[in-house]
């Protein structure tokens, strides 16, 4: 596993154990809520770091394991190609845009300003498009059953997601940060035809090859309220 998707991993599961100490403790509880989930009123309140501090939060096991799983199928080959650093900026940058996609979709299109949000599957969701871009053909598992093309799955992913904004501006729709995953995707799209596939064309020196040839597993991010997860 390489070095960014190992620390990115080891953070997400220090937070996770942070978040269950929480339940014993009200003052760490408080510090949890207003420090690492991300809504509108929070960035009223100027809580910034919260774009990227709710990156790292989850809200139950599944939602972590799930979130984790796609870390590191989808993750580790993107890594392996456009070296570390790039990589890192690349996924906390998409983190950060997702956070604010939510944060304005939820102002201006669901009209709750106060919606909170936790989760790395904004950030997952620029993943998931660059690898599809990268390799559209690549079979992907949806819920690790049923074999797709990555395009394939990145696009119905993100109609999913546009009909579940939309059903939630209309009152109805599931408890799923549907404007923080399309956040993610439009960056990965941003920065793709911006000319990432430069760095994507080939594998690092000594790094296994752009494409395995094996099926990478897919997530299903759904999660109960409050807050809205992604």
């Amino acid at each position: 596993m390489p070095p960014a998707v190992k620390v990115m991993l080891a953070i997400n599961v220090v937070v996770f154990v942070v978040w269950l100490a929480s339940g014993s403790s009200p003052a760490l509880r408080r510090f949890m809520v207003l420090d690492f989930l991300v809504s509108p009123a929070h960035l009223a309140h100027g809580r910034v770091w919260t774009l990227l501090t709710s990156v790292f939060s989850h809200a139950s096991l599944w939602h972590l394991l799930f979130n984790m799983v796609v870390l590191v199928s989808f993750g580790r080959m993107l890594e392996w190609m456009m070296g570390t650093r790039r990589f890192i900026l690349f996924y906390l940058g998409a983190g950060i845009f997702s956070s604010l996609s939510h944060c304005l979709t939820s102002a201006l299109v669901l009209g709750k300003p106060e919606v909170s949000a936790l989760g790395a599957s904004g950030a997952l969701s620029a993943i998931l498009i660059v690898f599809a871009l990268r390799f559209p053909r690549e079979k992907i598992l949806i819920f690790g059953i049923i074999p797709i093309p990555a395009m394939v799955g990145a696009l119905a992913f993100v109609a999913l997601d546009l009909w579940g904004l939309t059903a939630q501006a209309h009152g109805g729709g599931l408890p799923i940060g549907h404007g923080a995953h399309l956040g993610g995707t439009l960056f990965g799209l941003l920065v793709w035809f911006g000319g990432m596939n430069r760095f994507l064309g080939s594998s690092q020196p000594g790094a296994p090859p752009a494409s395995s040839g094996r099926t990478q597993p897919v997530w299903h991010d759904r999660f109960p309220p409050p807050p809205l997860t992604r």
